[in-house]
């Protein structure tokens, strides 16, 4: 983060954490992530990762590098978009979602339809890299150097070292995923909002139904609102546990097409909190990391372990997209078209090339 005097931000005060010792919790490994600087670090946990994103596709990672304080600040300059820009000034920064695919940008609230006909009350601000040359409200500008400090922190210090150790997981070079991965990759804050009880009701308390996500890894700064859901191995949905300063990964459709089905694209939620935390706003860090946009999503077939356990496809190669293309397709299509509903709450929608997208109400 930059050594220089940097601008007073308004400090965000988080929500406590839940209370409620009855909360049914997932359980997935904890990384220790300095210790991937070695090669001996690299060799010991690699097996411990592989295991988790083939088993539950999350993972928790530790000693990541950024103090508590410089993530309490990352978290007040998150709140600016929302709390200090005055609306009108928001919307010109508005995102292309439904005109270009793409997120960057403000997205407000009520634009995504979740169940029954209740909308979305989830609102972010999307930046896209390099940072300076995006646009941004006003009062976010002073704040551009230390943003893109803490992109540069996540890719380089979290998402590299996690696709060195995935790689070592498919017994290939450690670093077939990192070269796919330059600094090009898009970042983004989200706000979600408390609803109403009829809302709830409509929606059995889904916030944002189950999905998969669009990119290889996502990395989310572990925030204390217990609302995010991940589904078990059993098939039952499970909160995932507050961990301050931690940092939660998780792979995500582009991983699991490039890993021939080794990693699994997990699927999660985000749902009704805690009865002690409801009527607090969810406020988060989020990185979301997709490969270059001209890497082609075929699996990796020259890994040793793919060519024992076997690839699965979900197209044939030839009809694989590109990163570019199945972004820009599912940027467009969640939330926004029809979906077939099919047995066990499960509703699905053709992206792309016969790609189908699959959500779990």
């Amino acid at each position: 983060m930059p050594g220089t005097t940097i601008p007073p931000v308004a400090h965000y005060e988080p929500p406590p954490v839940t209370k409620e010792e009855s909360v049914d919790y997932a359980d997935f490994p904890i990384i220790d992530i300095s210790l991937a600087k070695t090669a001996e670090g690299r060799a010991k946990l690699a097996p411990i990762v592989r295991d988790a994103m083939r088993t539950y596709g999350f993972l928790y990672v530790v000693n990541h590098g950024l103090t508590e304080a410089q993530n309490e600040r990352m978290t007040d300059i998150a709140d600016i978009p929302f709390t200090q820009v005055p609306e009108a000034e928001l919307k010109q920064f508005e995102s292309k979602i439904k005109e270009v695919g793409s997120y960057r940008g403000f997205k407000p609230r009520q634009f995504w339809t979740i169940d029954n006909g209740v909308r979305d009350q989830i609102e972010h601000y999307n930046l896209h890299h390099p940072v300076f040359y995006q646009q941004h409200p006003h009062a976010l500008q002073p704040f551009l150097p230390e943003i893109r400090a803490f992109a540069e922190h996540n890719h380089y210090n979290i998402l590299h070292p996690v696709l060195r150790l995935l790689a070592l997981g498919l017994e290939l070079p450690d670093d077939t995923f990192v070269k796919q991965h330059n600094f090009e990759a898009p970042g983004e804050t989200y706000g979600i909002h408390p609803r109403t009880e009829e809302d709830e009701i409509n929606t059995k308390n889904v916030w944002m139904k189950g999905h998969t996500d669009i990119g290889t890894i996502s990395i989310l700064w572990s925030q204390p609102v217990t609302a995010l859901q991940i589904m078990s191995p059993d098939g039952k949905w499970r909160y995932v546990k507050h961990i301050p300063n931690g940092v939660i990964v998780n792979a995500g459709d582009s991983m699991e097409m490039l890993s021939g089905g080794f990693y699994k694209a997990t699927i999660h939620r985000v749902f009704q909190p805690p009865q002690d935390q409801r009527g607090y706003t969810r406020l988060g860090l989020f990185y979301f990391c997709l490969a270059d946009d001209s890497v082609k999503l075929v699996p990796l077939s020259q890994s040793p372990v793919l060519q024992k356990v076997g690839i699965s496809r979900r197209c044939a190669d030839e009809d694989a997209p590109t990163m570019a293309e199945y972004r820009v397709a599912r940027t467009k299509a969640y939330g926004l078209s029809q979906l077939q509903k099919k047995e066990n709450g499960v509703e699905e929608q053709v992206v792309l090339n016969g790609l189908v997208l699959k959500h779990y109400n």
